[in-house]
């Protein structure tokens, strides 16, 4: 199979790669143009790009896929099949009616459950118990295609999003070749997705990161875990905002919302609506990310001091 594989961040790029290694035949790919990136804001290529010129495989970066030179590339390539993982940008009919196998997306949720962008911080965030990933075939409508291939895992209690995305990029890596082993051969059966119980995980916004301790304990953890560690959960302490990281308990005896209570070498006690959350690290403008605890000693930080919640980022 003659397989153009479509994608851009390193959830894409380490897909790619486990393609590539067990010898599927990656006749081209396309990545979104390379952007500034870093504290330095340097252009640098985007992940896919990076494994892509690796293994020395024909690509392209265009502004958009649908247009005139995207189509020629692909048109060029003779694709059977292609696969999508986290591109960021839309297919239209033309790329869509191109291969002959057609159009197969990799997304990170239980569809139709966390149709969009950003499954994954919005399972954590709205402290879902079980996600998963699907891989299913592409239609205009997003995300809303034929299911070829759904499989289920646990989210632990206090996972953070780095770790869950990590196991959800190796699960997408199996699930990868077992669906294009199976398309190979024919063996694809697929099911409709029941659109009446769809959902949908928008892109982030500034406002989504700020951590209101007036709600309960459970979802001040979960704001915090869906944004660890990046790009961070934000708030604010007078007229500085700072980002929070690794919250790794919650208790139910009640305090001043926002009040940080505590402070040990474990992290510092802060109240919420309905309790405490036990938070390890922040990070100040400028540095590096401490611990509390090391914030504390370098008088950045004390117990009575109190975090804020503003929409202004």
């Amino acid at each position: 199979m003659r397989i153009v594989f479509v994608g851009t961040p390193e959830f894409a790029a380490e897909i790619l790669e486990h393609l590539i290694k067990n010898g599927f035949n990656v006749v081209g790919v396309v990545t979104q143009p390379d952007k500034p990136r870093g504290r330095g804001r340097k252009v640098a290529p985007t992940p896919v790009k990076a494994v892509a010129e690796k293994h020395e495989v024909p690509f392209i970066q265009p502004e958009s896929i649908n247009k005139k030179e995207a189509l020629e590339f692909l048109r060029s390539v003779r694709p059977d099949v292609i696969i999508v993982a986290s591109y960021g940008k839309i297919l239209g009919e033309k790329v869509l009616s191109l291969p002959r196998l057609g159009c197969y997306n990799i997304h990170p949720s239980l569809l139709p459950k966390y149709r969009g962008a950003s499954p994954i911080q919005r399972v954590l965030e709205n402290g879902e118990e079980r996600t998963g990933v699907t891989i299913y075939k592409m239609v205009r409508e997003l995300d809303a295609g034929p299911i070829a291939l759904q499989r289920e895992i646990s989210i632990d209690p206090f996972e953070t999003f780095d770790q869950l995305e990590k196991r959800l990029i190796e699960l997408s890596k199996e699930m990868s070749i077992e669906f294009l082993e199976k398309l190979k051969v024919g063996d694809i059966e697929l099911k409709e997705q029941d659109h009446s119980r769809a959902t949908y995980a928008p892109m982030i916004k500034k406002e989504d990161l700020i951590v209101d301790f007036s709600k309960d304990a459970e979802s001040v953890k979960n704001k915090i875990r869906a944004y660890d560690s990046r790009p961070g959960a934000r708030a604010f302490l007078g007229n500085v905002e700072v980002k929070l990281f690794g919250v790794t308990a919650i208790d139910s005896s009640g305090d001043e919302p926002g009040l940080i209570n505590y402070i040990d070498r474990e992290g510092a006690w802060i109240g919420t609506g309905d309790g405490k959350v036990k938070v390890r690290y922040i990070q100040f403008p400028g540095k590096k990310k401490m611990t509390f605890w090391e914030a504390k000693n370098g008088r950045l930080i004390i117990e009575g001091m109190r975090f804020e919640r503003r929409y202004e980022i």
